[in-house]
């Protein structure tokens, strides 16, 4: 061989080595991904089979890299999937042992779902809030325990935080209402205590606000009425006091309101009756006074629930008649059902109504 042929074969070679390197993901990456593996352990479906290898960018189930840095950007580990490895196996995932520290390593990591495993238990690693490009934090249907991060509010770029079926005890932390650009909370079903904090409207992003089943108490905060893009806010199950703050029936977009088995008293607002909410559920609870027969123009309810409350007012058939009326497509109902002349008709639709 030639000193020409000679180098020229060692700069092909380094610059082979050199672009495998940059298009591979790092080893430290590798090493924290392996790191988080050998802390779990998934015996039917195999799913870690395929980290092997050194560029954990390439064919590892559920990781997904940033095409410029190389750097781990996404884990998407769902144990109910349409993935064909589930469809193969005939079920659905489980898995157990705990989410390792070492995840905290991947620095660029914008999305961690390691949801419905059904056996993950431990605590959510107290590092989880040092990573700062995360957006989606998805760890649904395991046994989590203990505290959220206490500081939770240090991931200003959170969009979705989804904890919910776990075995969390902790209070919500006051933190929370740091994260201004979160669109959706679901904390539903742990054993969550304490009062929602007085400064909840500060999530001014926020379109679903899931926290049902759980030990919250305190009042409803009158702040939450801020939040202009709240949808859907489902605190039932929970040990909520005092009354209902009227300006939630002012909100523009709320159209699902669960307040169901708390320890709310009071008279309703009359300003839900003639709010956008069209599933209002407000049974089991302690509310009283007189129960108008208001339906007005914006009221659309698709779901109504009052039922064991102590209410007094109209007639009770008449009452139902009157939503089921509306229900069916009518602009408003004729008093007592007489002479209904021609009233505007829109397409049917089906509700529930139980008092």
């Amino acid at each position: 061989m030639t000193m020409f042929s000679y180098t020229t074969l060692l700069a092909i070679l380094t610059i082979f080595i050199s672009t495998s390197a940059v298009r591979s993901c790092p080893p430290s990456d590798r090493a924290a991904l392996l790191a988080f593996k050998a802390a779990l352990h998934e015996p039917y479906l195999g799913i870690f089979n395929s980290w092997a290898g050194t560029d954990c960018c390439h064919n590892w189930y559920g990781v997904s890299c940033d095409m410029e840095s190389k750097r781990v950007a996404d884990i998407n580990l769902r144990g109910e999937s349409e993935d064909p490895i589930f469809q193969k196996a005939g079920r659905s995932g489980y898995m157990n042992g705990s989410i390792s520290p070492s995840i905290c390593k991947l620095k660029r990591l914008s999305s961690l779902t390691i949801a419905d495993w059904k056996g993950i238990s431990g605590p959510i690693p107290a590092c989880i809030t040092s990573l700062p490009f995360l957006r989606i934090l998805d760890l649904i249907g395991n046994r989590i325990s203990g505290h959220i991060p206490e500081d939770i509010g240090r991931l200003h770029r959170l969009a979705v935080l989804n904890i919910a079926d776990n075995l969390l005890t902790s209070r919500i932390p006051r933190s929370l209402t740091n994260l201004s650009g979160l669109m959706h909370l679901d904390l539903r079903n742990n054993r969550i205590w304490g009062s929602l904090p007085r400064d909840f409207g500060r999530l001014r992003m926020l379109s679903r606000a899931l926290l049902s089943r759980n030990y919250i108490g305190g009042t409803i905060p009158d702040s939450i009425s801020k939040i202009y893009r709240l949808a859907d806010l489902d605190l039932s199950l929970n040990r909520l006091s005092g009354e209902i703050p009227a300006s939630l029936g002012k909100m523009a977009v709320l159209a699902t309101l669960n307040l169901d088995a708390n320890k709310l008293s009071g008279e309703i607002p009359y300003s839900l009756f003639n709010s956008a909410v069209g599933n209002l559920n407000l049974s089991k609870n302690s509310f009283h006074g007189y129960l108008p027969d208001v339906f007005g123009p914006r009221s659309y309810f698709m779901v109504l629930d009052l039922s064991y409350n102590n209410f007094w007012g109209p007639d009770t058939k008449i009452f139902v008649s009157s939503i089921i009326y509306r229900a069916l497509g009518f602009e408003s109902q004729p008093p007592m059902w007489e002479d209904p002349g021609r009233p505007t008709f829109r397409p049917p639709r089906s509700i529930i109504v139980c008092l």
